[in-house]
């Protein structure tokens, strides 16, 4: 379980396009049909993390919360499923069903759309305002598994709530802490 923190993509950074399989409805969708005219997170996670896990159910309350505020929530889970079977489209699905996950989960085959948004770690939180300008990237909150802080989601909470109250977004992010992404070897 080695910490990686987030790459801390550059504020203002236009949110990159994809058409990636939803193993939730069995569909590809793209950020064009996903995306909000209030906010968008987009967030790098996968089913075998341990840091993953450890918010998994505050995470679930997060998005049920804002919602139903008009946020729309994304997940990708870009995983090696060769060496991780536990991150496969399959099982992606079945963890969506069984914690409840009312956004949808993505599979990101090629690896493509996480070197696109320089993901680096599971959890990796992107949150991009109606225009899909990156206004925050960074921590869920200070919870890490063994740490003993409670989880909130303090640090995304703030932002959600600035944007839904129009007031400006604090340029002090700190970046999440995860496990690296499980890039596929090339020959």
């Amino acid at each position: 379980m080695a910490a990686t923190p987030s790459n801390m993509l550059a504020l203002g950074t236009i949110a990159p396009d994809f058409k990636l399989f939803d193993t939730v409805s069995g569909n590809t969708v793209s950020l064009a049909e996903l995306k909000s005219g209030i906010a968008t997170v987009i967030m790098f996670i996968c089913n075998h993390c341990p840091y993953v896990k450890h918010i998994n159910s505050e995470l679930v309350s997060i998005s049920n919360y804002y919602i139903q505020k008009g946020i729309s929530f994304v997940a990708i889970s870009s995983n090696d499923i060769e060496n991780y079977p536990e991150d496969s489209p399959e099982n992606m699905k079945l963890t969506a069903e069984e914690l409840g996950y009312k956004f949808p989960y993505l599979f990101d085959e090629s690896q493509g759309i996480a070197k696109a948004y320089k993901a680096a770690c599971t959890p990796d939180f992107y949150i991009f305002d109606k225009d899909l300008n990156l206004v925050y990237r960074g921590q869920f909150d200070y919870s890490r598994p063994g740490n003993g802080i409670p989880v909130t989601g303090t640090d995304i909470r703030s932002a959600l709530d600035n944007i839904l109250s129009g007031k400006p977004m604090s340029r002090e992010q700190k970046p999440s802490i995860g496990c690296n992404i499980k890039w596929r070897i090339e020959n």
